[in-house]
């Protein structure tokens, strides 16, 4: 199967196939024909030396200085490998290959002036499964993410590093391999290739859907832990959430009851504890934070969407008006501003899953569990320090959700002014989400070890996370190292293997 690229129907569901199975990548017909019409405007610019941004002028600060016939093609070869200035480690696999996709998507459009046989090349350096190396770090997110986009770039003309069947070695001797000559690069091609979100969407993309996943996970963990304190139900009765209509709210109350369906635990309690009307709020108004950070999803999920099938480049030919327009459609910012806004969502689905983490330790809010949930208290420490890392990762998200998209640095002698930091912003987002996602594990496997010293039944969709994280890490009858068991269960979340997961892609 091919997944034919036209430029405005690409879906988020795509792009992950794309970036973490085998699914190839081609060009639509619809695709081509605009391809071939906007590189015929660029071609008759330069016979009638027309002046064109990119084209037949320099770049950024330099728009001003004429590029003589000549010198065309050296001159899209120079700016890619003098944007190559990249530092930091590199992205991974998975994230450069949603990048290479991206990118051909939005050439697909058809007003980039580009050649159809370079997006081909491209597309076949994605199908043999050739990597460019994309240090990630190095973009501002103004004139798109020139830095990242320009190593994928500099590989398909044969220069800079790659990783090809598990190797690093020479983007030339990869293309030799391969049987894929490298590309010339025309008037118009570099900057074509260059200008654009694809580097901050990419890592968006993969992020928000790691996100979504943990969403339905934070609601598994609720669950557990509901079931361990023998929990009230009231705060997840569907007429509560019915008077306070957000979708994300209810969405989890309905989550969180289907997983207590049948439970012998929560509204039990023991003698000791039938005095307490309310749990706390870390567990009672988990529909309520659980669902804003969705709703927060699903508005990320829009725009993101939106721009994974949007042209991002400058100039942008269009054919039928006779003109390039010299605009902003490459400036990230509403990239930016919702990788913000996701980090802050995630971060929120870690803090309170910390505090039920907390609550399950401490014996005097725990209904009676050992403190620390230790088999031979004071012997055994228990889960004690698993509730320290968590707190240590909620800590170190709360650095990270600070705003980049609040920054901007003047780049290019001025001339690019006001940039939008996107790629922080997603970076940072996508460091929240593992930061969570281990969080999310510890709660899981403190709930489920909880759980064990309750003698009734808890509730069917419970019984089975429980059932399934036993599975993944056998119970210990007394103290052991916990790295590799909040490993273990971080991979299975990021996995889609526990519980409630998505619809979506499940990690081959």
């Amino acid at each position: 199967m091919t997944l034919l690229l036209d430029g405005n129907s690409l879906t988020t569901r795509d792009v992950l196939q794309v970036a973490r199975t085998n699914l190839k990548a081609g060009l639509g017909s619809s695709a081509r024909k605009r391809m071939k019409e906007s590189r015929k405007w660029v071609d008759k610019a330069i016979r009638q030396h027309d002046a064109v941004y990119g084209v037949t002028t320099g770049f950024g600060a330099f728009q001003n200085v004429s590029i003589p016939p000549e010198n065309l093609r050296k001159v899209q070869r120079n700016m890619i490998l003098s944007h190559c200035a990249g530092v930091g480690e590199p992205f991974p696999e998975e994230v450069v290959r949603a990048m290479m996709l991206l990118r051909a998507n939005a050439l697909a459009k058809g007003f980039s002036g580009i050649r159809v046989s370079t997006v081909e090349r491209l597309l076949a350096m994605l199908n043999a499964g050739i990597h460019p190396v994309v240090p990630s770090q190095g973009s501002v997110g103004a004139s798109g993410d020139l830095a990242p986009l320009s190593h994928v770039a500099a590989a398909l003309i044969g220069e800079g590093e790659v990783t090809y069947r598990g190797r690093t070695m020479s983007s030339r001797t990869a293309l030799r391999k391969a049987g894929i000559s490298p590309v010339v690069l025309e008037a118009k091609e570099g900057i074509a290739l260059n200008n654009g979100t694809q580097a901050m969407t990419a890592v968006g993309v993969l992020a928000l859907h790691e996100a979504e996943v943990l969403a339905d996970m934070a609601d598994l963990a609720v669950s557990l832990t509901l079931e361990a304190i023998k929990g009230k139900s009231a705060p997840f009765h569907p007429s509560v959430h019915r008077i306070r209509p957000h979708a994300g709210q209810a969405k989890s109350a309905a989550n969180i009851r289907s997983m207590i369906r049948g439970s012998h635990l929560v509204d039990v309690g023991d003698i000791d504890t039938m005095d307490i009307l309310q749990d706390s709020y870390a567990v009672r108004c988990a529909p309520q934070v659980h669902g804003a950070s969705r709703d927060a999803m699903s508005h990320v999920r829009k725009v993101l969407e939106t721009e994974i099938n949007s042209a991002t480049d400058n100039p942008l030919i269009f054919v039928r008006e006779n003109s390039a327009f010299s605009a902003g459609n490459f400036h990230g910012q509403p990239v930016a501003l919702v990788m913000d806004f996701l980090s802050l969502a995630v971060a929120e689905l870690g803090n309170i899953s910390e505090r039920r983490t907390a609550k399950l330790m401490d014996k005097n809010h725990n209904a009676g569990l050992p403190a620390f949930l230790a088999r031979n208290p004071g012997l055994d420490s228990g889960l004690m320090i698993a509730q320290y890392t968590a707190a240590a990762l909620v800590s170190e998200n709360k650095v990270l959700i600070h705003p980049a998209s609040g920054d901007s640095i003047p780049t290019s002698a001025n001339q690019e002014d006001h940039v939008s930091m996107g790629t922080i912003s997603a970076r940072h987002a996508a460091r929240v989400v593992e930061n969570v996602r281990h969080v999310l594990a510890i709660e899981l496997l403190c709930a489920t070890r909880a759980m064990e010293y309750r003698e009734d039944r808890p509730g069917f969709g419970s019984q089975r996370a429980a059932a399934t994280i036993r599975r993944i890490v056998p119970p210990k009858d007394g103290d052991d190292e916990l790295t590799s068991s909040i490993r273990l269960v971080a991979h299975a979340i990021k996995d889609e293997a526990i519980g409630l997961t998505q619809k979506g892609l499940r990690k081959k």
